[in-house]
C-alpha cells in the first residue's frame, strides 16, 4: 500500500507565512480584534456605522483561524473592502491603540503588503475550492495543482513587471511592488514544486490514467509492477498496446463524461484485468482528507448539546442520510405507502 498526505493540507502548508509578512498579518489580525473584540459594544457601533455607510460593500469584519483553511484570504479581503469604514472608525475612538491602529493603516508599504497578501490568498482560496469534493480522484487534484504551478509562474512575472493584472487590490491602492513580493512568489512555486513532484505513486502511471490515449512511458510496466506486485508484467504490456489500438476503446475515451467515468465504464469489460487493476489502484486512493473532515461536521451539526442523549445507532443513521448523495423519490414513498386503520 502506498500512503498519501492530504493534498489539501499541503497546499496549505505551502503558503505558510514568516517574517515581515507574517508580522503584517498579525497586526491586521490585531486591528480587527480591537474593532470586534475590545467590547460588544464597540462591534456593535462599527457594524452600525457599516450599514449606514453607503460605499460599504460588507456589514462586519471577520475573524481568522489557522484550523479554517479559507479564513485567512477572505479575512485580508473584506479588510481591505471596508477600510474606509475602519479609518473612519478608529477616527472617532479616543483611545490610544486605536490611534497607533489608525497611524498603522495610514502607512502606504503597510498597507501594499496588505493588499498584497490579499490578492494572492485570493488565488490560494480559488485552488482550495477546487481541490474541495466528495468526487475528486488524484488525477483531478494532480490536474489543478499542476496548473496552479503555472499559474505561480505567471504571477511572478506579472508582479514583477508591474502589471498588476491579477493583483487588483494591489493596484487599487496604487501600491508598490516590493522585492518582499516578489521573494513570496517565487518561494511560494518552489514549495509548490517540491511538495508535488513526488506524490508517493509514479507520476506516469498517474498521467496515463489521465490521458490514457497517450503513449505511456517507457518503464511503465515495470513502475505499476513495483507500485502493485500481483501484476503480470508481460501481459500488462501487451494489455497496453491492444487498448490504445482498439477503436472501441478510442471511442469510449471521447464520449465518456471525464476520466473516472472512461474507466469505470471499463470496469465493466471482461478485457485488460492488469490494466484494470492499475486504473482501480489509483482512482480508489483518497487524495484529500476532505469527505473524513465534512463528515465529521455534519456528525457535530447533528450531535448538539440539545440532543447529548442521541444514542449511537441514532447518530449512525442520521448521518448515513445526511453525507448520502442518494435523492429519495419522496412522492413515490407516499404513494406506494399503507395507511394505517389501528386505530
Amino acid at each position: 500500500m502506498h500512503g498519501l498526505h492530504c493534498l489539501i493540507h499541503q497546499s496549505v502548508l505551502c503558503a505558510r507565512l514568516n517574517g515581515e509578512l507574517k508580522n503584517v498579518m498579525d497586526k491586521v489580525m490585531k486591528v480587527i480584534n480591537f474593532v470586534r473584540g475590545t467590547s460588544s459594544t464597540q462591534h456593535r457601533l462599527f457594524r452600525q456605522l457599516v450599514a449606514e455607510s453607503a460605499d460599504a460593500a460588507h456589514d462586519d469584519l471577520l475573524l481568522h483561524n489557522d484550523v479554517r483553511w479559507l479564513s485567512k484570504g477572505k479575512a485580508l479581503d473584506r479588510f481591505c473592502a471596508l477600510l474606509n469604514e475602519i479609518k473612519a472608525f478608529l477616527g472617532m475612538s479616543k483611545s490610544k491603540a486605536a490611534a497607533d491602529h489608525l497611524i498603522l493603516l495610514e502607512d502606504e508599504k503597510f498597507m501594499s503588503n496588505v493588499a498584497f497578501l490579499s490578492d494572492i490568498f485570493g488565488h490560494l482560496n480559488l485552488l482550495n475550492l477546487q481541490l474541495q469534493g466528495r468526487d475528486k480522484t488524484i488525477v483531478d487534484m494532480v490536474e489543478k495543482l499542476e496548473s496552479f504551478t503555472r499559474k505561480l509562474e505567471m504571477l511572478e512575472a506579472d508582479i514583477s513587471t508591474g502589471r498588476l493584472l491579477h493583483f487588483s487590490t494591489l493596484k487599487k491602492t496604487a501600491g508598490e511592488v516590493t522585492e518582499l513580493m516578489v521573494d513570496f512568489i517565487k518561494r511560494l512555486r518552489a514549495n509548490f514544486t517540491s511538495r508535488f513532484d513526488d506524490y508517493s505513486i509514479p507520476k506516469d502511471i498517474i498521467d496515463f490514467i489521465r490521458d490514457p490515449a497517450v503513449k505511456p512511458a517507457d518503464n511503465f510496466s515495470f513502475l505499476a509492477k513495483e507500485m502493485i506486485s500481483s501484476l503480470d508484467q508481460a501481459a500488462l504490456e501487451m494489455e497496453i498496446i491492444d487498448f490504445q489500438t482498439t477503436s472501441v476503446v478510442r471511442d469510449a475515451l471521447r464520449s465518456a463524461e471525464s476520466v473516472s467515468a472512461f474507466w469505470v465504464g471499463l470496469l465493466c469489460s471482461e478485457e485488460y484485468s492488469n490494466l484494470k487493476k492499475v486504473a482501480l489502484y489509483i482512482l480508489t486512493m483518497f487524495p484529500s482528507t476532505y469527505v473524513c473532515e465534512s463528515s465529521f461536521s455534519a456528525m457535530n451539526a447533528i450531535k448538539t448539546h440539545e440532543r447529548n442523549r442521541l444514542t449511537h445507532q441514532n447518530l449512525e443513521n442520521c448521518l448515513r442520510i445526511k453525507v448520502t448523495s442518494i435523492s429519495p423519490d419522496i412522492q413515490q414513498i407516499v404513494t406506494s405507502g399503507r395507511c394505517h386503520f389501528s386505530h
